[in-house]
C-alpha cells in the first residue's frame, strides 16, 4: 500500500448489512442454550489504543447483541476475540504469546473459536503466521470490516471453516451496538485511518486512508452519551484534528468541537490524537470560548530536531511547532499540554537528542509518552541507514526520563493548594486504601475519601508530584 492507494470513495456501512448472519448466529447461540442450558460466553482481549478500546466495545456489543454472554475469563469463554495492536514489534509478540496460551483452552473445549481481530491481522505476514502457527484461530478480522464479524461468525459455525481473509474497506459503519466499559467515561470515534504517512509508523498500512463519520452521526451519538450520564467524552481519530478533510462544505473538527460543545449537560470533552501540522489557531478558539471543551491538549512533537522531524515526515519544523504551542497557552493559560517522543531514531546524532532535551525545556509539557525506536516492516524509516544501536537508545530514553520528570513536577508544584474539580474513577487499582480521579486536565490526583465513580469532586490539592496530585475533598 502506498500514499496514492485507496482514494476510491467511502463505503457507507451499518448493522444492517449484516442482518441475515446476526439471524444465523443468534439461531445458533439459541441452539447452544438449550443444549448446555447457559448461553454461550464472549471474552474479548484489548491491547493497543484508545481506538482499539473503542473497537472492542463494539466487538463485545456486536456479539451479545447475537445471544453471548460476557465474561471477563478466557477459560469460560466459547468465543474469543484478541483485538491486536501493530505500532510496535513488542505489542505483536506479547498478543501472539497470549494468544498461544490459548491452544490448551481449545483442547478443553473443541468448541471455542478464537478471531484475531485488529491492527496486527492487517499485515500479511501475521495473517500467514497465525493461519499456520496456530490451528486453533479460526478467524482474522480487519479492523476496517470489524462490522462484519456476525458474517465470519455465522460461516465458522455453519462449515467450521477457517477465514484468513486481508478484506480492506473504506468504510465508514454506524448503527453498531456498543457495550461501553464505563458507565461515566467514553470514547467516540469520529473518524478513521490516517494520511500522513510518518516514515516510522505502521498505521496507515494497518488502518487505511482517512475517513470521517458525518457530522450528524457523531452529534447524535454524543447527545445520547450526555442525556445518558456520561461525563467525560473523548473524540477519536488517527489523527482527530484533520476530520472532515476534502468535504465540499469545509466542515472540520474545530466546527464539531463547537457544535458537540452546545450540546447542555455536566459533562467534559477531550479529543485525541492530534497532529500538529493540522492543530489550527480555530481550533485553539474554539477550546477557548467552550463551556465543556477540556483545556487539555495531546500534542505529539516525535523529536525536538528539525532534521529528524524532516527524516520522520511529520511536515513541521520546531518554530511551526512553538508558535501554535505558545497560541495555546496565549488563549488558554491553564491547559496542560502532554506529547509522544521517540528516541533513537534512525540517524539521530548527538546534537539532534539535545535538540529534542532543549524543546522540552521550552515546551514544558506536563507529561509525554515516550517510546524507544524499534522498526516496524513495511515502514521507510526500517530500511534507513544508520540505525541507533540499543546501548545508545536506552542511555538517552534514561536522560529523556530524567528531564521530564524535572519539569513536570515544576509544572505541577504550582496547584499545590489549589481546589480542582476530579472526576472519581473510584478505588485505586495500586491501592485499595485510597481513590483517584482525573482533573479535566487529564491529572491524575489521588484521596482519601471514599467517593462513587463518576462524580465530581472539589479537591483541594495538598501535595503536588511529577506524575499526581495528592490532595483533600472538600464537602
Amino acid at each position: 500500500m502506498n500514499e496514492n492507494a485507496m482514494k476510491t470513495e467511502v463505503i457507507p456501512a451499518s448493522a444492517a448489512d449484516m442482518a441475515p448472519f446476526i439471524e444465523s448466529v443468534k439461531a445458533w447461540t439459541s441452539d447452544f442454550a438449550l443444549r448446555e442450558g447457559r448461553a454461550p460466553r464472549c471474552h474479548v482481549l484489548t491491547f493497543g489504543c484508545q481506538q482499539n478500546e473503542a473497537d472492542s466495545e463494539k466487538l463485545l456489543g456486536m456479539a451479545l447483541q447475537m445471544g453471548y454472554e460476557g465474561t471477563d475469563d478466557p477459560a469460560n469463554a466459547d468465543l474469543i476475540l484478541v483485538n491486536t495492536c501493530a505500532i510496535r514489534e513488542h505489542a505483536e509478540k506479547r498478543a501472539l504469546s497470549i494468544i498461544g496460551q490459548f491452544k490448551h483452552l481449545k483442547e478443553q473445549n473443541p468448541h471455542l473459536i478464537i478471531g484475531v481481530c485488529g491492527c496486527m491481522v492487517a499485515q500479511e505476514h501475521r495473517r500467514s503466521q497465525l493461519q499456520k502457527s496456530y490451528p486453533y484461530v479460526s478467524f482474522v478480522l480487519c479492523t476496517s470490516v470489524l462490522y462484519r464479524l456476525p458474517q465470519y461468525l455465522a460461516e465458522v459455525q455453519a462449515r467450521g471453516k477457517r477465514l484468513f481473509k486481508g478484506e480492506e474497506e473504506l468504510t465508514v459503519a454506524e448503527g453498531l451496538p456498543i457495550q461501553r466499559a464505563s458507565g461515566y467515561r467514553a470514547y467516540v470515534s469520529i473518524m478513521y485511518g490516517c494520511n500522513n504517512f510518518c516514515s516510522y509508523c505502521i498505521v496507515p498500512y494497518v488502518r487505511g486512508r482517512e475517513r470521517s463519520r458525518e457530522p450528524a452521526d457523531v452529534i447524535r451519538e454524543v447527545q445520547e452519551l450526555v442525556e445518558a450520564g456520561y461525563k467525560d467524552i473523548t473524540l477519536l481519530g488517527q489523527n482527530v484534528n484533520s476530520y472532515g478533510k476534502g468535504r465540499a462544505d469545509g466542515y472540520d473538527f474545530a466546527d464539531l468541537l463547537r457544535e458537540l460543545d452546545r450540546i447542555p449537560g455536566d459533562h467534559m470533552l477531550h479529543f485525541m490524537t492530534s497532529h500538529p501540522k493540522d492543530a489550527t489557531k480555530k481550533l485553539v478558539d474554539v477550546m477557548a470560548a467552550g463551556k465543556h471543551i477540556a483545556h487539555s491538549f495531546h500534542l505529539p512533537l516525535q523529536s525536538g530536531s528539525d532534521e529528524i522531524l524532516r527524516r520522520m515526515n511529520r511536515h513541521y519544523d520546531r518554530a511551526q511547532y512553538l508558535e501554535i504551542l505558545d497560541y495555546m497557552r496565549e488563549k488558554m493559560p491553564d491547559i496542560a499540554v502532554t506529547s509522544d517522543i521517540i528516541v533513537g531514531f534512525p540517524g539521530e546524532s548527538e546534537a539532534d537528542f539535545e535538540d529534542t532535551l532543549a524543546m522540552l525545556r521550552r515546551a514544558r509539557f506536563d507529561m509525554i509518552f515516550s517510546f524507544i525506536y524499534s522498526p516496524r516492516k513495511g515502514t521507510p524509516a526500517a530500511e534507513m541507514p544508520q540505525q541507533i544501536p540499543r546501548e545508545v537508545q536506552n542511555a538517552r530514553f534514561d536522560r529523556l526520563l530524567a528531564l521530564q520528570a524535572e519539569i513536570a513536577a515544576e509544572q505541577n508544584t504550582p496547584l499545590t493548594g489549589t481546589v480542582q474539580r476530579v472526576l472519581c474513577d473510584g478505588v485505586s487499582k495500586k491501592n485499595s486504601d485510597i481513590y483517584n480521579g482525573r482533573t479535566p486536565q487529564n491529572k491524575i490526583v489521588f484521596f482519601e475519601e471514599p467517593a462513587p465513580e463518576g462524580t465530581w469532586l472539589s479537591v483541594r490539592v495538598d501535595r503536588a508530584e511529577a506524575f499526581a496530585l495528592y490532595g483533600t475533598v472538600i464537602k
